[in-house]
């Protein structure tokens, strides 16, 4: 069995041979990792709805409308239909910007982060090369892992309707994913993620308690005008690194997951 102090002190000796080159691919994957749509849209909606009160306001505050059926002047009519104009404009603007964002996320993001996390693992064997960025773009590869990397976040996604509790849960059972198709890229979309969570199994309470462990070091990272944070990234990732490299092996040995499974066709 696994602890936070093993994986961390192995993290720490690969990271004093890459530590730099693990920061340039931990800042990629920092910028392709987030998406955010549910607070874009949620703005989005907080600022029609600021416009129409704001316009309500504006109306009784100069006497168009009081209730007692004054006639509201042309003028008035003009400048409420511009505002309502540039609003509409400013939300499909906002909507465009939304679905780029989930598009990038999509066919950009996901090959990224899955180079991302075969670099770490490839790194704890001191083969940090920074063309693993790229292998996920790699012909006969591409497709699948946007499928798979996809449906992953779509069932998180699902879960996280129900409840917070269950998303989180479940997030932690999708985790190892991006790190199963970076040994195996072709692997199908249904056995990854239920390889997965045979991985997981048993380990979700202990990874995230791994997860608060790096939460001190983020405050001091804070403290730091934020910049700190940045050079914990690669800290965490070569961890996580470590974890799944775990994970596989106990996995393995348990007769949960083939090591054929895990090998490239």
């Amino acid at each position: 069995m696994w602890t936070r102090a093993e994986l961390k002190t192995r993290a720490k000796s690969v990271l004093k041979v890459t530590y730099w080159k693990s920061f340039l691919v931990s800042i990629i994957l920092a910028i392709v990792g987030g998406s955010g749509g549910g607070s874009s849209s949620m703005r989005a909606r907080m600022g029609n709805e600021t416009g129409a009160n704001f316009l309500d306001e504006y109306n009784y505050s100069n006497g168009d409308f009081n209730g007692f059926g004054n006639e509201i002047p042309f003028d008035s009519i003009m400048d409420g239909e511009m505002l309502a104009y540039l609003l509409a404009v400013f939300g499909i603007i906002a909507l465009i910007a939304l679905l780029v964002g989930i598009a990038l996320r999509i066919f950009l993001g996901y090959p990224l982060e899955m180079g991302g996390r075969k670099f770490f693992v490839q790194s704890s064997r001191y083969g940090a090369d920074l063309n693993y960025l790229g292998y996920g773009f790699t012909k006969g590869n591409y497709l699948n892992i946007v499928k798979t990397m996809f449906f992953r976040d779509l069932y998180i996604f699902f879960w996280s309707l129900l409840l917070i509790i269950p998303g989180i849960i479940k997030s932690y059972s999708y985790s190892m994913v991006p790190y199963i198709l970076a040994d195996n890229p072709q692997m199908e979309t249904d056995v990854a993620i239920q390889m997965s969570m045979n991985m997981t199994k048993g380990h979700k309470f202990n990874m995230w308690v791994l997860d608060l462990s790096f939460i001190g070091w983020y405050i001091l990272g804070m403290i730091a005008l934020g910049i700190g944070i940045l050079f914990v990234l690669p800290y965490e990732n070569a961890t996580k690194a470590e974890l799944y490299i775990e994970l596989r092996k106990e996995a393995i040995e348990s007769g949960l997951i083939s090591a054929h499974d895990l090998v490239e066709s």
